[in-house]
């Protein structure tokens, strides 16, 4: 199956983008087996290019436009991955963000740092999660505490 890169994807990314999916499409599909899951690669593959097209681009938590340029770069092997400047840098990288905490083929796309945040957090235990730190950060301002 060919996965053309959408449109609006940046043109030094579209060579990377069919690799890219088929490279997420096999480590879920295999993540999801392990969990009693029972889609093959090409279900995970279709399903992430569908996620990719809804995106339009954009964090689906945040509406924040991604840094598709840097697909295919992060290399969970480099020492300096996980630091502090590489977590900066790649804040911003597409993922793939399971809708559910089963495991099957349903996907929506966010940022890194936006999948970091919400971790295993269902949509409503974000929403709460967010909701909470909304109503504290007015104590923030002016205060000099962390943004």
């Amino acid at each position: 199956m060919n996965t053309p890169a959408p449109d609006w994807m940046p043109d030094a990314s579209k060579g990377t983008y069919p690799g890219w999916v088929q490279r997420k499409a096999v480590t879920l599909a295999k993540r999801d087996q392990k969990r009693a899951g029972i889609g093959n690669v090409q279900q995970y593959r279709l399903a992430i290019h569908e996620a990719v097209l809804a995106s339009e681009g954009r964090d689906h938590w945040t509406g924040e436009w991604l840094a598709w340029e840097l697909i295919g770069t992060y290399d969970n092997r480099d020492p300096a991955t996980g630091k502090g400047e590489s977590k900066k840098r790649y804040a911003m990288l597409p993922t793939i963000d399971q809708r559910s905490n089963q495991p099957e083929p349903e996907f929506v796309i966010c940022a890194w740092r936006t999948n970091d945040a919400k971790h295993d957090m269902t949509a409503e235990e974000l929403l709460q999660f967010c909701s909470a730190v909304v109503q504290h950060s007015p104590n923030w301002m002016g205060s000099g505490a962390p943004e």
